[in-house]
């Protein structure tokens, strides 16, 4: 860097988590229906959220750095991202990279399970083609979810990698700024960071990654916060793996940042996942099938307060498609009055609702309509209460003050069920997307979200009893001997060991 320059730094964002088992592609208009951002508007979008972004740019305010922001780009769970896309988000990044220059350093904000149609790596082959345009010795720091799957190739591009180390993931801000300070430490000469990955032979362990309550996850963790101790370890990192991604390096892995490379670093990421091989069969959650789950609700005191249900099978935060009808069926055939469930994703039912008019009563078929398989279409007949174009800020404590457009959505009364359709894929972890839509979910004693954990933050506390059910109707149910892996290494538990 020339004497009293500025630093320049390089910040986007390229995130997916690709179930590979899912039929729909993730394309630009993937990205557009969830966030794809670019230039200044995304300090304008992003800054003062409780995101990975907002701290990329407070650590730059705070050093004195200047930001180049050329995009940001996330899209919700789904299927293999198409070639046509990665090229897309990554040639923006690189252009940025040639047009900005000179740039000093560079943070990106990734998920770590993408994987595209054209390279199973889709973050490693990012960084390989950033590394093209780069001098070698140019730090690169990047974030992940506790969900990904970190391979050798992204421990080798990558200077500095930090992932979450809450689930659900409150944690984002605090992970990116602390992803920054070792990069600032970097760019001062104090130290010369290293990663060092490694993994088992496991498709999912620690507990899936869960911290809402003691267990295998915590537990990893608390070891890892006490190797930080050891001289030269500046981070330690345990990603959880995302099971549903048939990619050779799929599952748990252990990331320790060093200032330099030596064996002994090797040794302690190869103690983590001994650690985590041996609690592979512990679970903190039990779930629930839909017969068990309606006795138990149907059989409830009035007084008990509120039941949360959990769609676990089909939840669009980990690539399900949102519309399997299997809990929603048995809960209408049970009349389950001050319910609600949210959501379902079916634009043309939407569109009906909506002609219909507020007020007006539907006779519809919901749900359903991407894969039969995972439950028909309910006929129904219901009153359109609610009509809203959507957008919404979420109020956490995940992602707080993040805007989301879910595009027109409306809530359809069916019997004594609030039913929340949606013309966009999202997964309902924030109370906002109901309450956006005016449920009022104060007088329910039924909350239905289609997620897998991360509701735990935001209705959790709401809740006088959770309730998780599997159903095994949706992409996201653990029944991984079902699935038709071919890539993943082998042998590998649970297909084939235990």
């Amino acid at each position: 860097m020339g004497e009293g320059r500025q630093r320049r730094v390089l910040i986007a964002g390229f995130k997916h988590e690709t179930n590979t088992f899912s039929q729909l592609p993730t394309t630009l208009d993937s990205y557009n229906a969830r966030a794809l951002i670019y230039g200044a508007e995304i300090p304008k979008k992003l800054r003062h959220t409780k995101s990975e972004i907002a701290a990329f740019l407070d650590a730059c305010a705070t050093n004195g750095w200047q930001p180049i922001h050329p995009v940001y780009g996330d899209a919700t769970p789904s299927g293999k991202v198409t070639e046509d896309t990665f090229e897309h988000i990554t040639t923006t990044i690189i252009n940025a990279l040639r047009d900005e220059a000179p740039v000093d350093a560079i943070m990106l904000a990734l998920h770590g399970a993408m994987v595209c149609t054209h390279v199973e790596d889709g973050e490693g082959e990012l960084l390989h083609r950033i590394r093209e345009h780069t001098e070698p010795d140019l730090p690169i720091a990047i974030t992940l979810d506790l969900h990904a799957n970190v391979t050798d190739q992204m421990a080798d591009l990558a200077d500095i990698i930090v992932a979450y180390r809450t689930y659900p993931h409150i944690d984002q801000y605090e992970i990116a700024s602390e992803a920054a300070e070792l990069l600032r430490r970097t760019l001062d000469g104090e130290i010369r960071p290293a990663c060092t990955v490694r993994r088992g032979n496991m498709l999912d362990g620690a507990d899936h990654g869960r911290t809402t309550a003691p267990g295998p996850m915590t537990e990893v963790l608390e070891s890892a916060r006490k190797m930080t101790s050891n001289e030269g370890v500046l981070s330690i990192s345990i990603a959880a793996g995302f099971p549903w991604a048939d990619m050779r390096d799929t599952g748990p892995s252990t990331l320790i940042v060093s200032n330099g490379k030596k064996s002994e670093y090797a040794d302690m990421a190869d103690s983590l996942i001994d650690q985590i091989w041996q609690s592979r069969s512990r679970q903190s959650i039990q779930t629930f099938t839909i017969e068990a789950a309606m006795a138990s609700v149907t059989s409830r005191p009035t007084s008990e307060g509120t039941f949360v249900l959990a769609d676990y099978a089909d939840n669009p935060g980990g690539g399900g498609y949102g519309d399997s009808t299997p809990l929603l069926r048995a809960m209408i055939e049970a009349d389950l009055q001050d319910a609600a469930y949210g959501m379902i994703y079916d634009p043309v039912a939407v569109q009906t609702c909506i002609e219909q008019g507020l007020g007006g009563h539907a006779v519809v078929a919901i749900g359903g309509k991407i894969d039969p398989h995972f439950g028909e279409p309910i006929a129904v007949t219901g009153r359109v209460v609610t009509i809203t174009d959507g957008k919404l800020r979420l109020e956490g404590p995940m992602m707080a003050g993040t805007p989301v457009d879910m595009g027109p959505t409306v809530v359809l009364q069916v019997g004594g069920i609030d039913i929340v359709l949606t013309s966009g894929r999202f997964q309902c972890y924030d109370r906002m997307y109901f309450e956006h839509a005016r449920v009022d979910l104060t007088r329910k004693s039924v909350i239905v979200v289609k997620s897998a954990h991360h509701f735990r933050a935001a209705f959790g506390p709401i809740a006088s009893q959770i309730l998780v059910v599997d159903s095994g109707a949706g992409l996201t149910s653990k029944n991984f001997r079902e699935l038709p892996y071919e890539n993943v290494r082998r042998p590998v538990y649970p297909l084939d060991m235990d």
